[in-house]
């Protein structure tokens, strides 16, 4: 008789930064969440599978819970709290501290309301001494009744066995949701989106990032060919910030360009010809209108 399999639904949170998208990258050995150090990086839910002989975990790598300062805040934060309700168990991902932060209480306050295991990941613990760790387990032990506590290292790969096989200890028994060799639900273009978006907030300067926004105009394959046509566009804020995207003489928007083309080049496995243009539309982030069009789900805003 075949072993029964399980299969449910995993939803990551925490403050921005505190390494969601890179223990999801590290979970399923492949690049879909963007990384950067900067906040608001991750701005739809996205979901990742990982599948093994156990069964399949499908993460949902939601917005950073926060303060909503705008309509895109407003947008994300729903995004992120519907979702703790929908899943079999939730990951919250914090860093290794006794400080416990307002940004950090918030979420112990959403996650209290709700009736879905809570499994606690101490994230980061490359960067401390092992007999530090107990502390900070007892200081967060105190916000909220976790269902587990799981120290790991996204950046290292340290624990990621043990995590799993603590998701897996709260999911049901079922049939899988997607294909063993399906990793993400993401359409190609949304991740061609998102990896010219992470290069962008990786080159730029601190103050322009949070405004900006990339949507995939072109995105073909050229017959019979290894080679795709991309064309992009990179929208802005305000007209100084598009000079600074665009650099002297063109250099900044080079220098995305072909960070960007790399990485998509990894993923497609073809060579592609990118062409990036850089738009102006002013406080987009307070328009339902453009956030949709940017690709947010139009059932969240």
């Amino acid at each position: 008789m075949e072993e029964q399999k399980k299969s449910g639904f995993a939803a990551l949170v925490g403050r921005p930064n505190v390494g969601k998208s890179t223990l999801m990258n590290r979970l399923i050995g492949q690049k879909i969440a963007i990384t950067s150090n900067k906040p608001q990086t991750t701005r739809n839910r996205i979901q990742t599978v990982y599948t093994c002989e156990k069964g399949q975990i499908v993460f949902l790598d939601t917005p950073g819970i926060h303060k909503a300062k705008n309509k895109l805040g407003e947008y994300m934060v729903n995004v992120a709290e519907r979702t703790l309700k929908e899943v079999d168990v939730v990951l919250w991902l914090v860093e290794p501290t006794t400080y416990i932060g307002a940004g950090e209480k918030h979420i112990a306050e959403q996650l209290a309301h709700i009736h879905t295991p809570v499994i606690l990941v101490i994230n980061k613990i490359d960067k401390v001494k092992k007999d530090e760790l107990l502390t900070y387990i007892d200081a967060y032990r105190k916000l909220l009744d976790f269902a587990e506590i799981v120290p790991v290292s996204a950046l290292k790969g340290m624990n990621e066995d043990v995590l799993l096989d603590q998701i897996f200890k709260y999911l049901p028994y079922g049939p899988m949701f997607y294909d063993e060799d399906t990793v993400t639900d993401q359409p190609m273009r949304a991740i061609v989106a998102e990896l010219i978006r992470e290069k962008a907030l990786k080159l730029l300067d601190e103050e322009i990032p949070h405004g900006i926004a990339v949507s995939v105009d072109v995105m073909k394959q050229r017959p019979k060919q290894d080679l795709w046509d991309i064309e992009a566009t990179i929208v802005c804020e305000r007209d100084s910030h598009k000079g600074i995207i665009i650099g002297k003489g063109g250099a900044m928007l080079k220098k995305i360009g072909s960070a960007a083309r790399y990485e998509i080049e990894r993923m497609l496995e073809a060579r592609v010809n990118l062409k990036l243009w850089v738009k102006v539309k002013k406080d987009w982030r307070d328009s339902d209108f453009l956030i949709k069009n940017f690709g947010y789900d139009k059932k969240e805003v």
